[in-house]
This record gives structure tokens, C-alpha cells and sequence, in this order.
């Protein structure tokens, strides 16, 4: 049995069987042991680590597990930095919330727990709550930091725990190595104070929902728009998740009359019993959803992921129902919030928005158009979070996103919002309802304006440490022999975010990438294409993102223009020989 597995793995499974460990988890290990060789290794062969949306995993035994242990060393390790951070600061304040999977509610306590203990005080939500409430609740009580216990979008067997900082942003560096650091200083589980201090831990709940419902309403730019169109029919689903405390409240709170619910889907479970993945970025999550539309007539469907921080949609075609990307969505966004900012009178020049760098040009070419400053960061919305925080009192957010269904209005919050976003992207289809058309007929209309952009996505899985591998592998290949051309287009610029180099293959000259070392590649064509390359920060894969655009004259050439990009798409795939 010893052959077959590294020692190193052997060695820290020992540990943990002579470890201040429960005998349930010894149990565990011992089977994985005598019984399960590879999970045993998958288990231990590394410790769960900050990615770029903190710590997520399997739950089970094992270092590289999600349970009581890794939950428990995470937050010791985040109150001794709290501790170095804030030395003056009596008491130093954190908020906790948890999503509806598995284990959320007993994960969360168990951090509560460890954070009081460290005579920290914990302002602890009473049930489940999106995420970006937990952002909110961060600045709103004065916190210096916050977790929320959820693995978003990741299928049932996986859960999760996103730290957060006192600006109510995700922890990016050097927070986020400097508190995996701490964690690591930890050598025995000892060393972890799991008894609570329950003085120091208060329930909070419907106090911070009407203050956060409040500022979300204040976003409204059209309040008139939707007394008009207060009937439109739209369909929510929250998909099991924590939407179902917030969305549908959201959504009255600004006027509409007409939200129908997906009832299957409005309980909360852990268990997601009625998808196959809880991701509203997968066509599968949103069928009920369009099958209630079709029954109703509704003209738009909005579906959220298990944290409340992610939203797909699907608008009206003629008789049909038709799912928007993530890039096609954020446009929309983009296009009506500034639409109404200007026509408001609100845009004074000293305005931005915010998009990661695998996100549709299109949305950079709609600021241009109106003169708003635009900023590219890095993948994860803890990104645009840190811009957000560098220009507070000096600029105004409007509004932000990435392609990966995440976007977010106002400062008040910051990360991805879907409680915000539902609510605004609702209001964006009132207010085109109101003007006579729907949404995909204003997409198209932006479309007509901007040139036709067409953006996939492709992910190649590999799990496991020999995955991780294996990805690597890639990466070192397309480092070291990049593409030349693609489709017959020449490569003229090529991005290595980990060498912070931008080089212009035309001229020769190497240009500087001010943004913080990223594992990604990023080459574009003379054409006017682009593809951006890396491995995802949460999920064993690696992501490519490919982004063409052509002209489009009229709506009638829209099919055979989109079929056309997505044949140029197929040739540079197979350019890149995958």
C-alpha cells in the first residue's frame, strides 16, 4: 500500500490520525486507507488554498478537504492576521454568512465559533443570505473583515469559504498570501481555539435586509418607466439557492407587479435536486424557468446561483425564449446605465466602469462612446472590488462585470451582486418595453452601433494532482510556443500576465503590464481577435476565452454574420489544436 502513495501524503494522513482530531474523521481516513488508495492522496496531497474566490473543495477528511479542520485553521489563521492588522482596534469586528448547501450553517458556526473565541466579535446571520449582503453588512456594521460559507456554482459535494476584507471586497494580495501564511503557521490542530465565546457573537438578520433592500432600490434610474410597465411579466428562479430571501423583494421594492417563482426551486437544499448543476451559466439550470415563462408569456427570465451573486437570463424572440451570455448581458447593462446617466444628466467626465480582461471589448466600446473612463482587471470581481476602493471620493463607479455572469451597480457593495443585478436588468427591460422593443431586439440595436461581438468559452478539465499538472503543462507550452497565427490572421500582440510583459510582435517593442502577476496568456490578431488563456482559480480546469467581431449592416444579417464568427471561432480552436 506505502508504494502506491507519496509519503509526503502518507505522512500528513498520519499526522491527522495522531491529531486532536474526532474519531469520525479518523475513521475516515483509516478507510480511505485501507480501501481507497487515490482518494486518500486526493485528500492530502496539498491544503486548500486561497484562489480567486478563497477556499473551496470536497467536503471530507483530509488537509485538502473542506470539514471542521480546514474551516477551523482558515479562520485561525485570518484572526491571528486580524489580530497583527488591527492591533489598536478593541474589538475587532467580522460578519459571517453561509449559502444553502450542505454543511453551510454548521461551517459558519464552527467559524463564528473560532473567530469569538479569539475574542473577536462575530455579527453572525441568522439563515441563509446571498453574498453580496454579506459585502454589504461588512461596511454597513464596521467590520475589518467577513466570510461567507459557499462554494457558488460547484456541484453539491463541493463547499467553500470566501474571506473578506473591510472594504467588503474579497482578499486580494497582499492579504490573501499573507493569511494563507498564518494558516500555515499552524502545526498543530491545538493550536486552533474551536471554544466559543458566545458573548462576543451576535445574531444579525432583518435589520441589515431593509437597510441593504433600501440602498438597492436607490438605484433605480427609471422609477417612472416601470410605473408604466409594472405588469411585465418576468420569471425568477434562485435555483435552491439564497436569491429566494432577496430577489423577489428586490424586484417589488421596485415596482413590478408580475414575478412569477419557479416553486420547485424556491426551497433552499444543499442537495440541488432538480439540475444537474446549479450554474446559471449552463442552459440545463434555467429549462424549468423558460418552461414557466412559455406558460405565462413572461419576456424575461433571470435565474441566480446558489450564493446570490450570479445571474443568467433568457429574453423574448418573437414566440420564443432565448439564453444571453454573460458578455451580452453586461452590455445590456453597461448600454442602459449609461443611456440614462446621460440622459439624466448625471455624467460629469470624472465616471468609470469596470470589466476583467477576458470580458467582451464590446462593453469598452460602449464607455468610449459616451466618454466614461473604463479600467481592465484581472479575473475574479475582487479586482474590480480593489478599483472601486482606489478611486473612492476621486471618481464615480457606475457599474461593472465579467463574462462569467457576475455584475454589479452602485458602490455599496463590493462584489458580483444578483440582487442588484436582477433588479437593475429587470428595470433595463422595462425601460426597453417602454420604448417598444425587447431586450434581444435592443442587443441587436447596440449590435448595429458597436459591430456584432461574439465571445466563447472553452473549458478543458483535468482534475486531480495529476491535472493540476497537466494544466500546467499547457501553459508552459503555449508560453514557450505561442501561436503565429490564427485563422490566418498574424498574432500581434501577445499578454503574459505572469511576466507582466505586452509585447507588440509587429514592432518589437515590450510594453509593461501594471496589473498584479496572473498565471494568463492573452493573443491578438491583426484581425482584431483575441484569446486569453489560464487556469481557473476555484475549479480543476483551464479556460480558453475567444472573442471575434465583424460588422453587422442590418438586423436581418445578424444569423449569418454570428454563424460566420462562430465558424472563425471553430478554426482558431482547431488553429491552437485543441
Amino acid at each position: 500500500m506505502n508504494t502506491q502513495i507519496d509519503q509526503s501524503v502518507l505522512d500528513k494522513a498520519n499526522r491527522w490520525l495522531k491529531g486532536r482530531y474526532d474519531e469520525e474523521t479518523k475513521k475516515a481516513i483509516r478507510n480511505m486507507m485501507e480501501n481507497h488508495p487515490e482518494e486518500l492522496v486526493e485528500s492530502f496531497y496539498r491544503d486548500l488554498e486561497f484562489g480567486t474566490g478563497g477556499l473551496r473543495g470536497i467536503m471530507g477528511a483530509g488537509s485538502n478537504r473542506m470539514n471542521k479542520y480546514t474551516v477551523g485553521a482558515a479562520t485561525q489563521g485570518f484572526a491571528n492576521y486580524l489580530k497583527k492588522n488591527f492591533p489598536n482596534r478593541a474589538p475587532i469586528k467580522v460578519a459571517i454568512a453561509h449559502d444553502s448547501r450542505n454543511n453551510s450553517d454548521y461551517f459558519a458556526r464552527i467559524t463564528a465559533n473560532v473567530f469569538s473565541a479569539n475574542g473577536i466579535k462575530v455579527f453572525l446571520f441568522d439563515s441563509l443570505r446571498p453574498t453580496p449582503e454579506l459585502s454589504f453588512a461588512i461596511r454597513e456594521l464596521g467590520c475589518q473583515g467577513g466570510i461567507v460559507i459557499t462554494a457558488s456554482h460547484n456541484p453539491k459535494e463541493y463547499n467553500g469559504y470566501k474571506a473578506y476584507w473591510e472594504d467588503g471586497g474579497q482578499l486580494i494580495s497582499p492579504h490573501d498570501k499573507e493569511v494563507i501564511a498564518e494558516v500555515e503557521k499552524i502545526k498543530d490542530i491545538a493550536e486552533v481555539k474551536f471554544e466559543a465565546n458566545n458573548e462576543l457573537i451576535e445574531m444579525i438578520g432583518e435589520n441589515i435586509d431593509r437597510i441593504y433592500l433600501e440602498k438597492v432600490r436607490s438605484l433605480s434610474l427609471s422609477p417612472e418607466v416601470i410605473q408604466r410597465q409594472k405588469d411585465f411579466k418576468i420569471v425568477y428562479t434562485s435555483l435552491h439557492g439564497t436569491g429566494i430571501t432577496l430577489v423577489p423583494d428586490a424586484l417589488r421594492e421596485f415596482g413590478f407587479e408580475n414575478v412569477y417563482l419557479v416553486d420547485e426551486q424556491a426551497v433552499p437544499d444543499g442537495n440541488f435536486p432538480t439540475v444537474k448543476s446549479p450554474n446559471p451559466e449552463e442552459p440545463a439550470a434555467l429549462e424549468l424557468a423558460i418552461k414557466k415563462a412559455k406558460a405565462v408569456h413572461a419576456d424575461l427570465v433571470m435565474a441566480t446561483d446558489p450564493d446570490g451573486d450570479r445571474v443568467g437570463i433568457a429574453v423574448r424572440k418573437g414566440d420564443d425564449l432565448v439564453l444571453l451570455n454573460g458578455n451580452q448581458a453586461a452590455s445590456l447593462l453597461i448600454y442602459y446605465l449609461l443611456t440614462k446617466w446621460k440622459e439624466n444628466n448625471k455624467l460629469t467626465g470624472n465616471e468609470f466602469i469596470v470589466k476583467t480582461i477576458v470580458t467582451s471589448e464590446l462593453l469598452a466600446d460602449i464607455a468610449d462612446k459616451f466618454g466614461v473612463e473604463h479600467f481592465d482587471v484581472l479575473t475574479g470581481f475582487k479586482y474590480i472590488a480593489d478599483i472601486i476602493k482606489r478611486y473612492e471620493g476621486k471618481k464615480t463607479f457606475i457599474g461593472g462585470g465579467e463574462e462569467s455572469y457576475g455584475y454589479l451597480v452602485g458602490d455599496f457593495v463590493r462584489d458580483k451582486d444578483a440582487v442588484i443585478s436582477c433588479s437593475m436588468i429587470a428595470e433595463t427591460a422595462a425601460w426597453a418595453a417602454d420604448r417598444g422593443i425587447g431586450l434581444y431586439d435592443l442587443l441587436l440595436d447596440i449590435y448595429l452601433e458597436f459591430d456584432l461581438y461574439k465571445e466563447k468559452l472553452v473549458s478543458i478539465v483535468r482534475k486531480g494532482k495529476s491535472g493540476a499538472e497537466e494544466i500546467r503543462q499547457i501553459m508552459d507550452n503555449l508560453r514557450s510556443n505561442p501561436p503565429e497565427n490564427l485563422d490566418g490572421s498574424p498574432v500581434v500582440i501577445l499578454k503574459d500576465y505572469l511576466e507582466e510583459t505586452d509585447k507588440n510582435l509587429e514592432t518589437g517593442q515590450t510594453g509593461q503590464i501594471t496589473l498584479p502577476k496572473s498565471n494568463v496568456l492573452q493573443f491578438i490578431t491583426k484581425d482584431g481577435s483575441k484569446v486569453s488563456v489560464r487556469p481557473s482559480g476555484t475549479e480543476p480546469k483551464i479556460k480558453f476565452y475567444f472573442g471575434v467581431k465583424a460588422h453587422l449592416p442590418q438586423k436581418d444579417d445578424f444569423e449569418r454574420i454570428s454563424n460566420d464568427l462562430e465558424k472563425k471561432i471553430e478554426r482558431i480552436i482547431k488553429d491552437l489544436g485543441m
